[in-house]
């Protein structure tokens, strides 16, 4: 039975599982709805989480890394949180198998500004993990339907090593098409790397994609946009036109609890998609 109720997790089961990297602690999950009305319900977009419910262990927002024009499921990739005391959450999931059942509450937040971004070109900059929200828009805008809406779609993605790329397959399939430029990075490659070497920040430098008309969406580790965003700066990004998701902040959900607040703002439930202009407004405690 569906419930408006926001509280209420909706039953799910796990139908794929896929483990994305070579340390084994990121993996992605195919989720499939027990009750159809609830698979309908659930409409959301690229750049909203939802609170993944694990019975008797608690709940965890987790950003949605599939696309609304993948139907039938939804995916979200989950790293297992800690190493000495890990996340009571995180790694009762990860140690669930395909048809294992959990409760899924959502969508909640607000996504990337899609028609903000209609007729500008894109440039997507991802870091490591930071890389699943950018994923489900990078898809979103890929597809048939939607493809003609964007303008020139750019994606540069970089992680420490190539055993820590996301997304190798579809990684791969963007590399072939002629309608989206992807130029991906390792900080180090191994003895079977042949691809681009170097950091996130000097690779953008190099790329050095047009201001004009364009939007950049950056998400990755704090320390990887700190030396991005003089990059964009320096190429004439202004502020308004480049996004960033304060996605690792997020706690309850629905601005409840407080815990993410940042001045006067709830990520939950003002976010977390924020443009840097946005942001210049509020205190640096994020």
């Amino acid at each position: 039975m569906t419930t408006n109720n926001p509280y209420i997790p909706m039953p799910v089961a796990i139908s794929k599982v896929i483990d994305e990297v070579d340390t084994h602690d990121i993996k992605t999950f195919r989720f499939t709805f027990l009750n159809k009305e609830d698979e309908e319900n659930f409409k959301y977009l690229p750049g909203q989480f939802a609170e993944l419910s694990i019975y008797g262990k608690g709940e965890s927002p987790i950003g949605i890394a599939s696309s609304p024009t993948q139907a039938g499921y939804v995916e979200f990739t989950v790293q297992r949180a800690g190493t000495i005391v890990p996340g009571l959450v995180t790694a009762a999931l990860h140690d669930m198998d395909e048809g294992g059942k959990i409760g899924l509450r959502g969508p909640l937040g607000h996504s990337w500004p899609i028609e903000f971004l209609e007729k500008k070109n894109i440039v997507v900059v991802g870091g490591g993990f930071a890389f699943t929200t950018l994923r489900s828009l990078i898809n979103f805008m890929l597809h048939d339907d939607n493809r003609s809406r964007f303008g020139e779609i750019t994606v540069i993605y970089g992680a420490r090593t190539p055993g820590l790329l996301l997304y190798k397959d579809e990684l791969a399939q963007w590399e072939k098409r002629d309608d989206i430029k992807t130029v991906i990075t390792v900080d180090k490659g191994d003895d079977t790397w042949t691809g681009r070497q170097g950091f996130v920040p000097a690779v953008c430098r190099e790329v050095a994609p047009s201001p004009k008309n364009t939007v950049a969406v950056i998400c990755g580790p704090p320390i990887m946009i700190k030396f991005t965003l003089p990059v964009f700066f320096e190429l004439g990004f202004s502020k308004e036109n480049i996004l960033t998701s304060l996605e690792m902040r997020m706690k309850c959900g629905i601005g409840k609890c407080g815990r993410c607040n940042v001045g006067y703002k709830y990520v939950c439930s003002d976010g977390p998609v924020f443009s840097l202009a946005q942001l210049e407004e509020l205190p640096r405690d994020f």
